[in-house]
């Protein structure tokens, strides 16, 4: 049996491999902070719309990611329901990501009883090129 979660970071670590969208991008943690995520999608064929480009689609349920996870990070203590719900999210897209891995960059901008608005970028891995902006709010429990 496993162990429940102390922390929202927890949370998000026992989630994440367990998640079908999750494992089908490939998306995967690479910090946790307080009210912050940094995660990382590979470059996979898979994930990408005409020749190397990662697809629209793609490069906004990375924001969507980035978002829970930014809500979720350093959360404690675990609401009793562990569950969440985007609210309301906006994407804007700047740049092609072309053949190079991408870095989601969220941010948790103010956290209120349930509610916390969270901000991410996407950013390419190799030359830190911004890609992608977005912004969310989420509902933790």
């Amino acid at each position: 049996m496993t162990d429940a979660p102390t922390t929202g970071s927890d949370a998000m670590r026992m989630f994440f491999p367990g998640s079908p969208l999750i494992g089908t991008l490939g998306v995967e943690i690479i910090d946790l902070g307080e009210g912050s995520a940094r995660l990382r999608m590979p470059f996979v064929d898979a994930n990408t719309t005409i020749g190397p480009m990662v697809h629209g689609g793609a490069i906004a349920a990375c924001i969507d990611l980035g978002i829970m996870a930014a809500a979720w990070a350093g959360e404690s203590p675990v609401p009793e329901q562990l569950r969440g719900v985007t609210v309301s999210m906006s994407v804007n897209f700047i740049a092609p990501a072309m053949n190079d891995d991408i870095e989601i960059i969220g941010t948790r901008l103010r956290r209120g009883r349930k509610l916390s608005h969270c901000s991410v970028e996407i950013r390419t891995r190799s030359d830190d090129q911004l890609v992608a902006t977005g912004s969310g709010v989420y509902q933790v429990g």
